[in-house]
């Protein structure tokens, strides 16, 4: 692994979605039960983008933009996670979150 491509894992993500609201990503066990009940198939969402989240990866959570905007919201994937995580209310807190930051960077 290259200089380029190492991970900065920080708290300060989780940190900031959980003041914007109820943010339970903590409790995904990584099971992939979400991604594979997602009616848009979109590989990024929910599993991935929720685990970067949790591990402070705001690179990679500002590069999964257009998934976390792309999501319905249908709750399909809510209601086949067996850790009952609110992930609807973890993606609505990423977009708050994003959009948070792109104010900040104007």
């Amino acid at each position: 692994m290259t200089a380029s491509e190492r991970l900065v894992v920080g708290p300060d993500l989780a940190a900031e979605l959980h003041e914007l609201g109820d943010f339970d990503a903590e409790a995904c066990m990584n099971c992939g039960v979400c991604t594979a009940t997602c009616p848009l198939g979109i590989d990024l969402l929910p599993r991935r983008v929720l685990r970067d989240a949790v591990l402070g990866l705001d690179d990679r959570v500002r590069a999964a933009e257009e998934a976390v905007f792309s999501c319905l919201l249908c709750r399909a994937c809510e209601a086949a996670c067996p850790a009952g995580v609110h992930i609807s209310e973890d993606v609505r807190l990423l977009r708050r979150w994003l959009l948070k930051e792109r104010r900040r960077a104007r």
